[in-house]
């Protein structure tokens, strides 16, 4: 969830050929949106790329918001909460390393955007969000859509979905100023999570598991709201 900048319009509207016409102009804003935001700085994975040309991201967001859906910067959805930027999606999504069939556990559902992205690529997924409202929106949006493959529940993310680990890959949408260590534990070997790590310094950072221990690595500044809940407490 976090910041830049760009453009989009339109509107949603039901039936007939006007409906047609507002999704094939989605669908143009779609495919701008990875050519010149995703795909141009440096997003290579197919998958991903296809992925987010599929997903309505429009439907994503609040209905005031969804003249900007495409742009290039993130959006609020309420609860103090963003949607990120389409740049950002796109490349923790491909930073996670994933393929159809993975397990992947997301702590911060937020919208639901980022979990069906990765549903649309062929992942499990399972979701945690903090805020009760959000995870039942978000459900109940991810129902009415008929995105499958993606289990969302209402909880601390701080603890990650122990029953369902170990996970492919790990991807979180809110910053902790240190990674919590049961996320770590409940890491497949060899896999990867995604994090923005810091207070207001923050960076995206890839945490591998290796079979004798964990590497890390930096890939850029990143502004995202802070995690809360139990990680406060550490």
């Amino acid at each position: 969830m976090l910041m830049l900048l760009a453009l989009a319009g339109g509107s949603w509207c039901c039936g007939g050929s006007g409906a047609a016409g507002e999704e094939a102009s989605w669908a143009r804003q779609r495919e701008d949106m990875v050519r010149t935001q995703i795909a141009a700085r440096g997003v290579r994975d197919e998958r991903v790329l296809a992925a987010m040309r599929t997903v309505p991201r429009h439907l994503y967001v609040p209905e005031a918001q969804r003249a900007e859906s495409y742009a290039d910067h993130p959006l609020p959805i309420g609860e103090g909460q963003t949607i990120s930027q389409p740049y950002i999606v796109g490349l923790m999504t491909e930073l996670l390393g994933v393929s159809p069939g993975d397990r992947v556990l997301e702590v911060g559902t937020g919208s639901g955007y980022q979990a069906a992205v990765l549903a649309a690529i062929g992942c499990e997924v399972y979701s945690v969000e903090i805020r009760s409202a959000l995870a039942q929106a978000a459900r109940a949006r991810l129902a009415e859509l008929g995105v499958k493959g993606v289990d969302v529940r209402a909880g601390d993310g701080y603890g990650g979905w122990p029953e369902k680990a170990p996970f492919r890959a790990i991807i979180v949408t809110a910053a902790p100023e240190r990674i919590p260590q049961p996320l770590l534990d409940q890491l497949a070997v060899g896999g990867n999570l995604v994090i923005p790590v810091g207070a207001y310094y923050q960076q995206l950072k890839v945490i591998t598991r290796e079979p004798s221990g964990y590497s890390e690595r930096d890939v850029i500044p990143v502004r995202f709201v802070p995690m809360t809940g139990e990680v406060e407490k550490h």
